[in-house]
């Protein structure tokens, strides 16, 4: 059966030749190709145990689900040509500069999830406790907020080197220019605003440490990785080593203190402000916007902009009310799935769509969008319904961890001695809504044709 698959899978995207990359991930096959005509969409998604396909960011995704997707990949890539193409790198290629913007900006704040989960657990376990009477001794305390807060205070650091890595410059050089715009010698952001503390004055220059700030970390990084590829292009090999990362690092700081933090910080506030309008909007109307439209935003990509917003909750206020309102939206979606799956007549149909509804239980929603709620558009809509109005929920009772990066039922933890019942009361609110809706406007039960 699944040699078959593989066989109708390669005919259906043209062959084997027309191949560039080939990849997969948790649940989908990943694959570049030459010539994108040749390539029979109808055709891979009528074929046996594919749960959904769409074209997005260069790439064909075909949805297997877990473990099956194991298989036909290691099936396929046998009977594949060898590439040492990347499906990324590939796929890039054949992005327009909208496209390639958006995932350049996922490759440099993806990396740093990892900690800020982990930062985002150790905050939850420490209210938990504290919810429960458990008083810290104060030095007990500050143990716990270097665990806690050490990411915040040198997430631009973080991001300056993330952008190294990403754009072609030495991390480690990055690393160390993104630490100095958070140098200790420099007045803090947080008491220069607070009025605790004056900016240095430098001619007509005010300049401070950028303390909380994403834009300007991110623009510094990537202005410093290519000031450091230009100098490596005409810089003698015998005196690389010591006057690229000296010159690097000198222009960078300069550019980042006295250009790019000052104009940068004032965009950085533009977009926050603007975000913060809408998310603050009056009745939790914020919060049913963004419940409706985040999983919109999944299927064409945007999603991965709002972690700069998210990243910058985070830093300035601690917590992230956008990870409930991202898991509202999953939610709804969900629900509206489980209710029209149901209602389809096709045993072999339903079971495979039930197949891709569970992943979204544990943040991953493409299979879901495309495999259920895509097919019919009032399936999709009662689902950003449901997650509207598990949005208006979640910010009229202020539901906010404080992390990102996890959703759904992966981030309960997250929201130990933050409102993990109201989290989970407005997951269940998302489903119902999400399934009441799909029953008022899918009124005939679905059957497979």
């Amino acid at each position: 059966m699944n040699e078959k698959i593989s066989k109708q899978i390669l005919a259906a995207i043209g062959g084997k030749d027309n191949i560039v990359a080939l990849e997969h991930c948790a649940t989908r096959l990943r694959i570049v190709v030459k010539d994108n005509d040749l390539v029979a969409a109808d055709v891979i998604k009528n074929i046996d145990k594919v749960r959904g396909y769409f074209y997005q960011s260069g790439q064909h995704q075909i949805i297997l689900g877990t473990g099956l997707v194991d298989k036909i990949y290691a099936l396929m890539t046998a009977d594949a040509p060898a590439s040492s193409a990347s499906v990324k790198q590939s796929a890039y290629e054949n992005m327009n500069w909208f496209q390639k913007s958006i995932r350049a900006l996922a490759d440099v704040f993806i990396p740093l999830i990892p900690v800020l989960v982990a930062t985002g657990l150790f905050m939850g376990i420490r209210g938990f406790a504290e919810q429960l009477g458990f008083e810290f001794s104060p030095d007990v305390l500050v143990l716990t907020q270097v665990v806690t807060d050490t990411v915040f205070i040198f997430l631009p650091a973080l991001v300056v080197w993330s952008a190294f890595n990403r754009f072609g410059g030495t991390p480690v050089v990055g690393m160390v220019l993104g630490l100095m715009l958070v140098a200790p010698m420099l007045p803090n952001a947080w008491d220069v605003a607070s009025g605790g503390t004056e900016m240095l004055k430098i001619g007509f220059f005010n300049i401070q440490g950028y303390q909380g700030t994403i834009i300007p970390a991110l623009i510094v990084g990537i202005f410093g990785a290519n000031v450091e590829r230009w100098i490596r292009r005409w810089m003698p090999a015998v005196v690389d080593l010591v006057f690229t990362p000296f010159l690097t690092i000198l222009i960078g700081s300069m550019t980042a203190l006295f250009i790019i933090g000052p104009i940068f910080t004032l965009v950085e506030h533009g977009i926050m402000n603007s975000a913060n309008v809408i998310i603050n909007l009056p009745y939790g109307i914020g919060g049913g916007i963004l419940g409706a439209a985040q999983q919109a935003l999944t299927v064409t990509g945007l999603h991965h902009s709002l972690m700069v917003v998210e990243l910058n909750l985070l830093a300035n206020g601690g917590v992230n009310p956008l990870n409930a309102l991202i898991t509202a939206s999953m939610a709804g979606q969900a629900g509206a799935a489980i209710a029209y799956t149901l209602s389809l007549k096709d045993k072999k149909e339903k079971a495979l769509k039930f197949s891709s509804i569970v992943p979204c239980f544990f943040g991953i929603t493409e299979p879901l969008l495309f495999g259920v709620t895509l097919t019919n558009s009032k399936v999709f809509l009662s689902g950003m319904i449901g997650g509207a109005v598990a949005g208006v929920f979640a910010m009229l009772m202020h539901i906010a961890p404080p992390m990102m990066g996890i959703t759904f039922l992966p981030a309960i933890p997250g929201y130990l001695g933050h409102g993990m019942a109201l989290y989970l009361a407005m997951i269940a609110i998302a489903m119902i809504v999400g399934m009441i809706f799909t029953k008022l406007l899918v009124k005939s039960p679905a059957s497979a044709e």
